[in-house]
């Protein structure tokens, strides 16, 4: 018996056709829910607070120390470094070794167990990353705890690498981003000591060792930092042996951050690059953090805005007019709260253009709020992401940390999903229309202002000195 089939064939003209505009996505299926790992989150007689989380998918164990590590000296003495460069001296040589260990010897100890650490610091905090094989979590402790309690900042070691130390700040300093961050964060929080996120070469020359390790005394403390270790490990285990290995590191409280002045929307400042061929704009203003019911519709008309490739600020300013590579908006989140910043490089020539567009985008998203599919869009990347920053032992670990430092537990991130899923398209207005109106916003233009200028007094809405 014989069964013919009949195959309808293309063509190579229709196999090479495709209908233009975006194709149909199907709709959002059900929000799995992430599965609640074994936990224990505990706070020690120290004051030290300890997350002990098992995440088996590989015999690796991850850690995340994250201590507060503000200046509150109050002092104001030139003739002295500040607080900024005595904390990145600190962070720079504390692997240089303890009283019982070389800087070899910290490194032959870790490498035996697969591990590595790290430390650096900014004006919130001082952070620990590190990682080791499952079975050398206590080898990974006990240097730890060696390196917190009797790190000992040689002279030696120390004059080597503030000098490799001033070369680093050096090279930065003169980087158009980091000029136009450090005017921003002075033109929204004065001379607070956030805005000190890079010390300045010449306080780093001055700094000693005795200062260093003055410091290191009197502000690295258990009391409100927050340790946390993830992977193939038994939680319940693994904060007794915390305990065992940080035992000596037994006293003081940490102090963290003062709350940070209000944001005040103001016109934007010029600063004069002299023969800069690029400008920097940077926008801020005033938003909510995690633990706000809107931080989720905030999320996402953030999102619309300039938070992802999909965006407006991106279609606009990048592919549309073809000023800038790249246009983006984001959440600075800080323990107190959170600030919205929209940034872009673009030519000179087009400095003043560029922002009428930005400004134009922010208004049109206060007014014109984002579409259904626009929201549906955003949802879809923002689940996705959220979700995938938990797939790894290291992901997940630095979420919680994060997290902990705003007094949140690891239930916070498995739950947001579902906050994101319940979010309408009218709450999604709403926060477009109350935290992105261009009125709500401050920030600063970095520029030649010889080139710029005109455009931008023109355009008006920017402070020229």
């Amino acid at each position: 018996m014989t069964t013919s089939t009949t195959t309808t064939r293309r063509s190579a003209e229709e196999i090479g056709s495709t209908p233009t505009g975006p194709r149909p996505l199907p709709a959002l299926g059900p929000q799995r829910t992430v599965p609640a790992p074994e936990e224990v989150d505990t706070v020690l007689d120290s004051g030290l607070r300890v997350i002990a989380v098992r995440r088996a998918e590989v015999p690796m164990i991850e850690l995340r120390l994250r201590v507060p590590f503000a200046d509150h000296s109050g002092r104001d003495d030139a003739d002295q470094p500040g607080h900024a460069a005595v904390a990145e001296v600190l962070a720079t040589t504390i692997l240089s070794g303890t009283a019982s260990r070389s800087r070899v010897a910290v490194d032959d100890e870790l490498a035996g167990v697969g591990g590595e650490i790290g430390f650096s610091v900014d004006p919130e905090r001082l952070s620990v990353s590190g990682h080791a094989l499952a079975d050398g979590v206590d080898a990974l402790l006990e240097v730890l705890a060696d390196l917190l309690v009797a790190a000992a900042h040689p002279d030696d070691e120390l004059a080597r690498e503030r000098d490799r130390l001033v070369e680093r700040i050096e090279l930065a300093s003169a980087q158009p981003s980091v000029i136009a961050r450090r005017a921003l964060q002075e033109r929204r929080y004065g001379n607070h000591p956030v805005t000190r996120e890079m010390p300045r070469p010449e306080e780093v020359t001055t700094v000693t060792g005795d200062a260093v390790r003055a410091l290191q005394g009197a502000a690295l403390r258990p009391g409100g930092p927050v340790l946390v270790l993830v992977g193939d490990l038994d939680p319940t285990d693994t904060v007794g042996r915390v305990e065992r290995a940080l035992s000596a590191w037994s006293t003081g409280q940490a102090v963290g951050l003062e709350a940070l002045p209000p944001l005040t929307p103001r016109d934007l400042l010029l600063v004069d690059r002299p023969g800069a061929v690029q400008s920097q704009l940077r926008l801020s203003a005033p938003a909510v953090g995690r633990t706000d019911p809107r931080y989720p519709a905030l999320q996402l008309a953030n999102l619309t805005l300039g938070g992802y490739f999909s965006s407006r600020l991106v279609e606009n300013i990048r592919e549309d007019k073809g000023y800038t590579y790249h246009a983006s908006s984001s959440l600075e989140l800080d323990p107190h709260g959170a600030v919205l910043t929209v940034e872009t490089d673009v030519a000179s020539e087009v400095t003043a253009p560029a922002l009428l567009e930005a400004r134009y985008e922010l208004g049109r998203l206060a007014v014109v709020p984002p579409s259904a599919d626009e929201v549906e869009s955003a949802r879809r990347y923002l689940v996705g992401s959220l979700l995938i920053s938990m797939t790894t032992q290291a992901g997940y670990a630095s979420t919680v940390a994060a997290l902990a430092a705003q007094g949140l537990s690891s239930a916070w991130v498995r739950e947001h999903p579902a906050r994101i899923e319940a979010v309408t398209v009218d709450e999604v207005a709403a926060a477009a229309a109350e935290f992105f109106a261009p009125t709500a916003f401050t920030g600063v233009v970095v520029a030649d202002a010889a080139r710029a200028g005109d455009g931008l007094r023109a355009l008006g809405g920017v402070e020229i000195p």
